[in-house]
């Protein structure tokens, strides 16, 4: 008997014990059915927050009332204008959850119909986009990592590696989603795959949805960070990058290799990953001395020996590993598909196809009701989309771009420089308006491409720098899918987000800006000072 007691003390020493307080022992932190994402956890409001849930209502309400009511500026339409109110009405509740987020999504959907800013196919169409679908197959995929222990297996080794203190564990996710990056274009595919490891590594480092603490804030906002800007430091990163070398080509008669953009833009992303990883734990969401450790009496010893307890990999992780797999090779291949199946498997369908399989009766791994999917995060989704997508049809983001260049009034005397900081910082924030990296990217670049030529400038000293920012969209929970999918996880509030991003996007615009004044310029990119 005190053998068998000895030995549960050992394996279920509890974090009580090591001064965390939750009780909970090394096996409950690492079972992620107790941080399922479907269920919205309740947390315990920082003044701070309490204070903007208070006045983010009225506020969003008098900016409404004053920009559906103003008189129409000339240019705008009477639905860009309803447009307009509406999204930033939406807008203050997201940044101030007032309400929940996807009461607020639900709400401007609402709005939309009711005030004729877009019809009711186009907002209620918006939960048939791949996006959507997207994500509510990501979550199976994800469901799969965790029901079958990879995600543990992963997690466990990665700690054990890296974990000994907040830092590396923190360098080692920055060089996990580098390694992901040219490989998997999709963002959201290279966020389901680090998702429950992620889960743990926060958990094991005393970090939940109920109670978060400053290492979950730093691991999954610069993780949010990592995974939009690193898709920038390649030019295949994302579908919006080759379409901004499609307009810089045909507008310019640029041509655009993989290494120029690379050998460009991938220094910088990584110096502005490099400052993420000091300033955070360092600066904007300091860590307490608890926070550098693992929440676990015994720390690594007890990982390692749990890592070695699971033994060789079980038949169901090596099913999973294959389902997974299958997935992941699809991704990765998929400039390839065309040659070899004679059709393209874009990644919503990749991932559908893991999907299915992972359902599948007798076949698969997961029921139903094992599948972790957050309807509210689907929702939540549905309204931003409508949102930027009602701006880009009613022409209202368009004319709020060129009123910003109106009212800046550039001739042709004006100094090159000045010119360039202004469009990288346009190009850079307008992300937080589009929620579409594409309309963005069609809107912004031609238009650039047009003002260089007409101050008679070369358009890529302009325009490339300026696609270069286009993967930065890390500002508000609605601005991108990871960014979408991280949120849901409770470890971080909308003004978490926005307070990390910008100063992260603002330290982004100062190295483009030195960039561009010396290696762009070394490159041929940029005019010598």
């Amino acid at each position: 008997m005190e053998k068998d007691q000895n030995t549960k003390r050992t394996d279920g020493i509890t974090a009580e014990e090591n001064g965390n307080g939750n009780g909970e022992n090394l096996d409950e932190l690492l079972d992620l059915d107790k941080h399922r994402l479907s269920v919205i956890p309740t947390k315990k409001s920082t003044p701070t927050e309490r204070w903007m849930k208070y006045l983010g209502f009225p506020v969003a309400i008098v900016l409404f009332i004053w920009l559906y009511y103003m008189p129409a500026p000339a240019g705008l339409s009477s639905s860009g204008q309803a447009v307009i109110a509406s999204f930033i009405f939406a807008l203050v509740l997201w940044i101030s959850e007032a309400i929940p987020t996807h009461v607020t999504s639900l709400l401007l959907m609402v709005m939309l119909v009711f005030l004729d800013g877009w019809g009711m196919k186009n907002v209620l169409g918006v939960l048939g986009f791949d996006v959507i679908w997207l994500n509510v197959m990501a979550f199976i995929l994800s469901s799969l990592l965790v029901k079958t222990n990879i995600a543990k297996r992963i997690a466990l080794t990665l700690i054990v590696k890296f974990g000994h203190s907040a830092l590396p564990m923190l360098l080692a996710f920055i060089l996990l989603q580098l390694a992901l990056a040219p490989l998997i274009p999709a963002t959201a595919a290279r966020t389901v795959i680090t998702l429950p490891i992620m889960l743990i590594v926060a958990a094991i480092y005393g970090s939940t949805s109920e109670k978060a603490n400053n290492f979950g804030r730093n691991l999954f906002l610069q993780n949010l960070i990592s995974i939009n800007i690193f898709s920038s430091g390649f030019m295949t990163g994302s579908t919006a990058n080759l379409i901004a070398i499609a307009f810089i080509f045909s507008m310019s008669g640029h041509k655009v290799y993989y290494t120029d953009w690379m050998f460009a833009n991938l220094p910088v992303v990584l110096a502005t990953m490099l400052l993420a990883w000091i300033l955070g734990p360092k600066l904007l969401f300091k860590l307490q001395k608890k926070e550098n450790k693992p929440a676990v009496k015994g720390g690594i010893e007890v990982m390692k020996k749990q890592l070695t307890d699971m033994g060789k990999m079980s038949k169901l992780e090596i099913k999973g590993a294959l389902i997974f797999g299958l997935v992941i090779f699809l991704w990765v291949t998929d400039r390839f598909h065309m040659s070899m199946f004679g059709f393209e498997v874009n990644a919503v369908m990749a991932a559908m196809v893991g999907g299915i399989i992972t359902l599948m009766p007798k076949v698969g791994i997961l029921k139903w009701n094992e599948a972790d999917i957050p309807w509210h995060l689907m929702l939540f989704s549905a309204g931003a989309y409508a949102g930027g997508l009602a701006l880009n049809d009613t022409g209202a983001a368009t004319w709020a771009v060129q009123s910003l260049f109106t009212i800046i009034n550039f001739d042709k005397n004006v100094n090159f420089w000045v010119l360039y900081t202004v469009v990288i910082a346009v190009m850079m924030y307008s992300h937080l308006v589009f929620t579409s990296k594409t309309m963005r990217t069609i809107i912004l670049i031609p238009f650039i491409i047009a003002l260089a030529n007409e101050l008679g400038i070369d358009p890529i000293a302009l325009a490339l720098p300026a696609a270069f920012t286009i993967d930065w969209v890390v500002g508000l929970p609605i601005s991108a899918k990871p960014n979408v999918i991280l949120f849901t996880t409770g470890q971080y509030s909308v003004l978490d987000n926005l307070k990390y991003c910008i100063i992260i996007a603002t330290i982004g615009v100062v190295l483009l800006v030195i960039a561009g004044m010396t290696w762009f310029s070394f490159l041929g990119i940029t005019p010598s000072l």
